[in-house]
């Protein structure tokens, strides 16, 4: 019996897929088709893969070539299946021809013609969204990187209300973006717009977006007025539009895979979650301030995210000690109080700590070395330390694709699992009472 081999990630299954199969299928008797899992193709740049594994394995089953469907998730792992299998013939498309040839020593190596004119790709890019920005801060240098490797978006424009060099940092590639001079011409030809204003506009920015009918996803913090807050998640489910909040952590697939290990009880139950976020920003302490405001504001949500998505928004108690330099928090402490649990986060924007998470519980932590909102790396750790395991995931970037590949999928599906309203309005919550001051020390 000949055996035959070829992978794919086979995502918004077309003609030219089906073809592919068709050939291999004919090139020996048993055909093996390996199909990439979603996180590997994330740990290879691939973020826009549209179709669940589970569709895509369907998808491959219902061609009726397959003899075997095997799932990829790991690099050298070709060699392992061929060995395993003993294969004869590995087979891939033509357009990465010479890049297997390695497999030569293992088995035949044979490089199919592919169907012109058809490809995931540009099925994706025919349903372009056309992205405008609304801002001109800093962070929009790494947007557009990043964002170049997200498919199925084209930047459209850009429209910045304040274009004072010396009040607004000047991103260094927005001069390669069509300029709009009003809101209204902007909206004329986008679909969605990405929000990097200062937090002051931002909510009128995203009132403006979703009345005109756009898709919005804007820079964090959210809000930080509940009512505020709750209103604009209204008007978007109302108007039948995704309103997402970027906080990028909460979209990576490290901190996804180290929330549902918590959760699967790996450490028994959680008594206490620990995270820092600080920084000292320099020469760019008052740029952020005039951005976000202090150390609540611009860092706060990392931790909130943490705190909530671990141990939910039910807390009996909150406070808060900050450090005030000309009247701003440039240092904060909160602590929660559960029924059965605890949680404490320092963010700063002008003095440093150890930026570490720790998640502990009645078997066994979770530790996650700075910087932990970046998560590629954790380690779980018992009292036998026998028994500690370490995980690694690799984070791509500066991590905004991943926010941006969400905000492209959950355009089409209308709900953001990863940062839920829920999440949204209890950091809303948090960050209001904070400026209420009711609750709050300073030294």
């Amino acid at each position: 019996m000949k055996k035959v081999i070829t992978y794919g990630t086979y995502d918004l299954f077309h003609q030219g897929h089906y073809n592919l199969l068709k050939r291999a299928k004919a090139l020996g008797d048993y055909l093996i088709v390996g199909i990439t899992s979603d996180y590997f193709d994330k740990s290879r740049g691939k973020f826009n893969v549209h179709d669940d594994l589970m569709t895509r394995v369907e998808n491959v089953k219902k061609t009726g070539f397959a003899d075997k469907i095997v799932i990829e998730e790991y690099v050298g792992q070709k060699i392992d299946d061929i060995q395993k299998y003993n294969v004869d013939i590995f087979t891939v498309g033509s357009d990465w021809k010479g890049y297997f040839d390695y497999l030569n020593e293992y088995c035949k190596v044979i490089y199919l013609e592919r169907t012109e004119g058809i490809s995931s790709t540009k099925i994706r890019n025919a349903h372009c969204i056309r992205l405008g920005v609304i801002g001109n801060e800093r962070i929009l240098d790494r947007f557009l990187d990043e964002s170049k490797f997200v498919s199925g978006m084209e930047i459209a424009g850009q429209f910045a209300e304040n274009d004072d060099i010396d009040y607004i940092y000047k991103a260094k590639k927005s001069g390669d973006l069509l300029q709009y001079f009003s809101l209204e011409n902007l909206f004329k030809n986008i679909d969605a717009v990405y929000i990097n204003a200062p937090l002051s506009q931002r909510s009128d920015l995203i009132e403006k977006a979703l009345k005109a009918g756009k898709h919005v996803l804007t820079e964090f913090p959210f809000c930080p007025d509940y009512n505020k807050a709750k209103e604009l998640l209204d008007l978007a489910r109302e108007n039948n539009l995704l309103l997402m909040e970027g906080l990028k952590t909460a979209y990576c697939p490290a901190f996804g895979k180290l929330i549902a290990l918590v959760k699967s009880g790996r450490i028994g139950k959680v008594l206490s979650v620990e995270a820092n976020f600080t920084q000292i920003l320099g020469k760019e302490l008052e740029n952020q301030i005039r951005i976000a405001g202090g150390s609540m504001l611009s860092l706060g949500a990392y931790p909130l995210l943490a705190i909530f998505k671990l141990l939910g928004y039910d807390y009996k108690k909150i406070d808060f000690i900050s450090h005030q330099e000309n009247g701003v928090d440039t240092m904060t402490r909160m602590n929660f109080v559960y029924d059965h649990a605890m949680a404490s986060a320092l963010v700063a924007i002008n003095a440093k700590a150890e930026g570490d998470l720790v998640i502990s519980g009645t078997k066994g932590y979770v530790y996650v070395p700075a910087p932990w909102w970046k998560t590629e790396y954790y380690e779980l750790r018992y009292e036998d330390i026998n028994k500690n395991s370490k995980f690694f995931y690799k984070f791509e970037g500066e991590g905004l694709r991943y926010e941006i590949v969400e905000f492209i999928k959950n355009i089409k599906e209308k709900e953001n699992l990863y940062l839920a309203e829920d999440d949204i309005l209890a950091e809303s919550k948090v960050l209001q009472v904070f400026q209420n001051k009711n609750l709050t020390s300073y030294f």
